[in-house]
């Protein structure tokens, strides 16, 4: 499909596309494909660095993301495209179709995995809040996304199946008929984007950090399985009809909600989740025996006051009744400034 003009009837009969894959610039041929993933990178940099301070990070830490985190996503895309397509990858004389990514080839959920352990990884090391540090990559990702799935375009794949919708995408190959198909590509990257202005809105709200990676996960999710069902290139798990990202993208969408839920409901961080699940956090802190605990603490703590109210009606009314019925003296001054003293302390 590399060489198949692209049209859009939506535009009318006349309007086809034979763009370029490739450019040759003083005779280094640059991949377009390559190319808009640079772009949509490095805007997704640019965007970290504006607001990472309201996440708590400093311009070294998102340096540090793009110089660990760039890389381990890159393999990471690599080799989950490779293992779902092992016949061209891995045999003799194969291996080395590996190293050719100027030929397309990547898998966003590789990426996502493989930069989450990076950044994991990073923020043990350097002390660093994981949970903001995810923040600030799920706010990225979806710029470089939106833009990336343009080199698909350039591409001519990442389509879709053959559908009569007024906004199909032709696909013709010299000699041969028009084929038209969903413009999957398309889809993604108008998600991805609305995606990104969504939560790019919310993040300004967010209540703990690891919030919005979550939040990420789960409209990313959601999309992916929807779009991924209408997909005629997709990586299918071995010895069977399920589809590998379909299938991921709809055990993120329930893990990332459940997570939401919980949040939500406890106030709690994904750090503190994470902590919880690697059995560091304090055993207390997520006791419900310590809950039940507090309320009824608090409960006595209404009561004492209740009583220490009480107690001072009581006496204003004494003092009162001393005032009328004895003359003031040097020892009733005495009396009134101890009881007096003493209340204070009490109430303090």
């Amino acid at each position: 499909m590399s060489n198949a003009v692209i049209s859009f009837p939506i535009f009318g009969e006349g309007a086809s596309f034979d763009p370029p894959s490739s450019l040759n610039i003083f005779g280094l041929r640059l991949y377009l494909y390559g190319l808009i993933i640079a772009a949509g990178l490095a805007l997704a940099v640019l965007y970290a660095m504006r607001r990472r301070g309201q996440f708590g990070l400093t311009q070294d830490n998102i340096l540090d993301i793009l110089i660990f985190g760039v890389p381990a996503g890159i393999i990471g895309a690599r080799l989950y495209f490779a293992v779902f397509n092992a016949g061209d990858y891995f045999g003799p004389g194969k291996w080395l179709n590996i190293f050719r990514l100027r030929e397309g080839g990547l898998a966003i959920y590789g990426g996502i995995i493989f930069a989450a352990v990076a950044v994991i990884i990073y923020a043990r090391i350097k002390k660093v809040s994981l949970g903001a540090l995810l923040d600030i990559i799920g706010l990225g990702f979806p710029i470089g996304q939106s833009i990336g799935r343009w080199g698909n375009f350039f591409n001519r794949e990442a389509f879709g199946s053959v559908t009569d919708l007024p906004w199909r995408m032709g696909l013709t190959l010299p000699g041969r008929e028009t084929v038209y198909v969903h413009p999957t590509f398309l889809y993604e990257s108008l998600w991805n984007a609305l995606g990104f202005i969504l939560l790019h809105r919310f993040s300004k709200k967010r209540r703990y950090d690891g919030q919005m990676f979550l939040l990420y996960l789960a409209w990313y999710g959601l999309g992916r399985f929807m779009i991924e069902g209408l997909r005629a290139d997709s990586l299918y798990i071995p010895g069977s009809d399920i589809r590998a990202s379909q299938l991921l993208s709809a055990l993120l969408l329930v893990a990332a909600l459940a997570l939401l839920v919980y949040g939500r409901v406890r106030g709690r961080s994904l750090a503190e989740l994470t902590a919880v699940i690697d059995g560091d956090a304090p055993e207390d802190e997520f006791d419900g025996e310590a809950e039940d605990a507090g309320d009824g603490q608090a409960a006595e703590d209404e009561q004492i006051t209740e009583d220490e109210q009480t107690a001072e009606d009581e006496q204003t009314a004494e003092d009162e009744q001393t005032a009328v019925d004895e003359p003031e003296g040097e020892d009733g001054q005495s009396d009134d400034g101890q009881d007096g003293e003493e209340h204070d302390l009490f109430i303090r």
